[in-house]
């Protein structure tokens, strides 16, 4: 096979940014690094490139080892190639991150790999530039949940209007006006309100509502105005 004269052969990785909602915080996922250097040090997941696949292709490979998921929601972040990223050889990474509901979740994640959930605020530091990676990520979310409703990804089936505000305050690291954030969100007309109530929570208890997946498809790139200034939650 020809192959290119006088090349250096550089290696391709992915790494996936993977965060999940409990119901009540946004969390980063993260494992022990199984080989060296930094050898059982906090990473996020990730793995070589295959000569067969493409870079969706092997992110998607490596977050189903982790977590056992398939279909979930997924996006190329992306490219870091800094020379000196890794210290073995030179390697770029390709970064994905995915939104998952820890719940639905949280039994088929590998106990191979020593996975843990952290809170964003809490998270350990990371090896090479995975924590530069989570930056990066976090920015992006903000900015794409600003403007569609990206972060109905990150919910269980049925959820209360003080869940998903609770999960918008921990993205955008604030807090929102009650009435004003439930008004907005009634609004878009994205939800369908259901007969029984959480009442885990409070004596009144809370509607549970479903995502309309027929109109959350049709309008995930409409624009949605959740966030009151969001310039000022993406420096």
């Amino acid at each position: 096979m020809h192959r290119y004269s006088g090349q250096t052969r550089i290696l391709v990785a992915v790494d996936c940014i993977i965060f999940g909602f409990d119901g009540f915080d946004i969390k980063l996922l993260v494992i022990q690094r199984g080989i060296k250097p930094e050898k059982n040090k906090w990473s996020l997941m990730g793995g070589f490139l295959q000569p067969e696949e493409s870079p969706e292709q092997a992110a998607n490979r490596v977050l189903k080892q982790l977590t056992g998921l398939e279909g979930v929601y997924m996006e190329q972040l992306q490219t870091f190639a800094d020379p000196h990223r890794d210290p073995v050889e030179r390697t770029l990474s390709i970064a994905y991150f995915a939104l998952i509901d820890i719940h639905q979740y949280e039994k088929q994640i590998s106990d191979e790999y020593h996975a843990e959930w952290f809170l964003l605020k809490d998270k350990p530091e990371l090896i090479f530039d995975h924590d530069e990676m989570v930056r990066i990520a976090q920015k992006e979310l903000r900015y794409k949940a600003a403007l569609h409703p990206l972060l109905f990804e990150l919910l269980p089936q049925k959820f209360t209007i003080p869940q998903l505000q609770s999960l918008y305050e921990g993205v955008y690291d604030t807090v929102f006006d009650n009435r004003n954030f439930s008004r907005k969100v009634l609004s878009t007309g994205l939800l369908i309100k259901q007969k029984e109530k959480d009442k885990m929570n409070s004596k009144k208890g809370a509607f549970y509502y479903k995502l309309d997946k027929k109109k959350y498809k049709a309008n995930f790139q409409a624009f949605l105005n959740f966030i009151p200034n969001p310039d000022k939650f993406l420096s």
